[in-house]
């Protein structure tokens, strides 16, 4: 699942962070239940703490966009994976 700014994904950069989706959901916070209403041939979920980064030219084939609450529970798991909080630091 690509989850990087739709900004990126309009630009000339080459890839894109994705986090892989697998057939094992095993509960942890880092990870977000998917299923056949998002647009999957099966139940599944998207695992946030393998995210990966992967040229563009590989991502050829869409399959399903996610709800409303759905992008909400894998904001979460993004902010979880990468241990964010709602404060940005001061530089």
């Amino acid at each position: 699942m690509v989850v990087s700014r739709q900004v990126l994904l309009d630009s000339q950069f080459s890839t894109v962070i994705c986090a892989p989706i697998y057939t094992n959901y095993h509960g942890f916070s880092t990870q977000v239940h998917v299923d056949v209403e998002d647009g999957l041939k099966h139940s599944c979920s998207v695992h946030c703490d393998e995210l990966v980064s992967l040229p563009k030219s590989v991502l050829i084939d869409y399959i399903g966009q996610l709800s409303r609450t759905k992008l909400d529970e894998l904001n979460y798991a993004l902010k979880v994976a990468l241990a964010l909080t709602d404060s940005c630091p001061q530089f």
